[in-house]
C-alpha cells in the first residue's frame, strides 16, 4: 500500500477512534470487542461479562500460562491489557493509533494500580520500536482488520517474539472461498466494501489466509478456529443498547465517523446471519530453536 494512502487510512482510524471511544465506554465499558455467548452462542449473560469471558475463552483455547512480557496490539482504551497485565503479573505494552485511547487506558491504568507495569503508547503496529524478542506472548484482539499489510503484522510479530512466544488472535474475516461456496459474489463484495468504508477497514481475510500468512513467515504449531456462532448474538446486544436515549445522543454528538460506526451494526448483524462475516482465532508459536 503506498505511503500517501496508508497515511490517509492511519489517520480516518485515529479519527473515528478518537471521536468514539468515550460513547463506546459508556455503551460498552471497558472492552471494545465480541462477546463469548458459549461454543455455540446459546449461553444467557450480559454484555459486558460476555467480553470479559471472550478474553478467558480465547486464553483457554491458547493454552496461555506463564508469560511475563506482553504485547497488546490495538489496545483500545486497556481492557485486555489490564486484565492480562493482573492475571499473568506481567508487564504490559498496549499500541494504539489513537492518542485519545491511550491516554484514557493509562488513566485506567493508574485507577487500577497497575501503571508500574502496564503502560500504552501511539505506535504503528506494524513496525513498532521494540527490540528483537521483546515478548512472551502477542495479543491482537479485533485489530488486524486494520492493518493495511496483513503480512507485515506477522513479520513483524515473529520479530519481536521472544523463541517459543506465542501470537494469539481474533479477527473479523469474510468467509473461505476454497470451499463450496466458491468466490465471494458481487453482492457479498459490496457488503464487504460497505463495512470497510464504515469501519474504516483497508480489506479483511478469510481465517484459512490468516493462517496460510503465519505459516509462511515462519510461526509454528499453527492453530486456527472459527467461532462465529459463539459470538454472534454480540451484535443483538449491541443494536439493543445503541436504542438507549443517552446512546443515540451520543452518537449524534460524536459525529460522521462514529454515525457511520452506528450504521454499520446492522450490517454486520447480517453478515453473521448469512455467514459471509466470520470471526477467526488464531495460535501460533515462535520456535525454540
Amino acid at each position: 500500500m503506498a505511503t500517501d494512502v496508508m497515511t490517509d487510512l492511519y489517520q480516518r482510524i485515529q479519527e473515528f477512534y478518537d471521536q468514539s471511544s468515550g460513547l463506546w465506554e459508556q455503551v460498552w465499558g471497558e472492552h471494545m470487542h465480541h462477546g463469548y455467548y458459549g461454543p455455540t452462542g446459546t449461553h444467557h449473560k450480559n454484555q459486558k461479562q460476555a467480553q470479559v469471558d471472550l478474553i478467558i475463552a480465547l486464553l483457554t483455547w491458547g493454552q496461555v500460562s506463564e508469560v511475563t512480557t506482553i504485547l497488546d496490539a490495538g489496545c483500545g482504551i486497556g481492557g485486555s491489557a489490564l486484565y492480562l497485565g493482573d492475571r499473568f503479573s506481567a508487564t504490559v505494552t498496549g499500541l494504539t493509533l489513537s492518542p485519545v485511547q491511550a491516554e484514557r487506558a493509562q488513566e485506567r491504568a493508574a485507577a487500577a494500580g497497575l501503571s508500574d507495569r502496564v503502560r500504552f503508547q501511539v505506535e504503528d503496529v506494524l513496525h513498532t520500536p521494540f527490540p528483537d524478542q521483546s515478548f512472551d506472548l502477542i495479543w491482537s484482539l479485533e485489530s488486524s482488520e486494520h492493518y493495511p499489510d496483513k503480512a507485515q503484522f506477522f513479520q513483524e510479530s515473529y520479530r519481536l517474539l521472544k523463541p517459543g512466544g506465542q501470537l494469539l488472535m481474533a479477527t473479523w474475516c469474510h468467509r473461505p472461498t476454497q470451499s463450496l461456496a466458491g468466490p465471494l459474489i458481487w453482492t457479498e463484495t459490496q457488503q464487504l466494501e460497505a463495512l470497510y468504508r464504515m469501519y474504516h477497514l483497508p480489506y479483511v481475510l478469510s481465517l484459512p489466509e490468516y493462517g496460510q500468512l503465519a505459516i509462511q513467515t515462519g510461526l509454528q504449531t499453527v492453530r486456527t478456529a472459527d467461532w462465529s456462532e459463539a459470538v454472534a448474538p454480540f451484535w443483538d446486544a449491541v443494536l439493543g443498547s445503541m436504542f438507549q436515549g443517552n446512546a443515540i445522543a451520543g452518537v449524534l454528538q460524536a459525529g460522521w465517523p462514529t454515525i457511520q460506526g452506528a450504521f454499520a451494526l446492522g450490517l454486520m448483524q447480517r453478515g453473521f446471519a448469512s455467514g459471509l462475516v466470520r470471526y477467526g482465532i488464531l495460535s501460533a508459536h515462535k520456535g525454540s530453536d
